[in-house]
């Protein structure tokens, strides 16, 4: 069977794999686990709260790419700063806590999906879009 060389079917197109999911999510959870012992002795992270909402992997399993949230949003510009200085030790522990042929490269990303929900929310909330809501409703009934 030939494959689709066509523009639509890219490799940034494709979705994940099951693998890249399950390694993602072992990422996450050993990465949030580092981030609250308290073993990061760098002074911007020391006493920052950094959710990790998710990881995402490559197709070869050899780079990762977090996405966290600093609790709030605060200081995010040097929390970001300071993981990004963390990212080899962090990858040494992440090696020792998840067992794969090789440890993946970290990069840090800033999350923004609570501020996109946020706006959808906002925008739901508006009177324009209740009116519709609402009229929908009474037409099924």
């Amino acid at each position: 069977m030939p494959r689709r060389r066509d523009k639509e079917y890219s490799l940034s197109a494709r979705a994940a794999t099951q693998r890249q999911l399950r390694v993602g999510e072992e990422l996450r959870h050993a990465l949030a686990q580092l981030l609250c012992s308290g073993e990061l002795r760098d002074p911007a992270l020391s006493d920052a709260s950094i959710t990790v909402t998710e990881v995402r992997v490559s197709p070869d399993l050899k780079n990762a790419t977090a996405f966290v949230m600093p609790l709030a949003g605060a200081n995010a510009d040097a929390i970001m700063a300071a993981l990004q200085r963390s990212a080899p030790f962090l990858r040494g522990r992440l090696a020792r806590a998840v067992e794969l042929r090789q440890a993946p490269n970290l990069v840090f990303a800033f999350d923004h999906s609570f501020d996109n929900a946020a706006r959808i929310a906002a925008l739901l909330a508006t009177p324009e879009v209740a009116r519709d809501l609402h009229a929908e409703r009474d037409d099924d009934a």
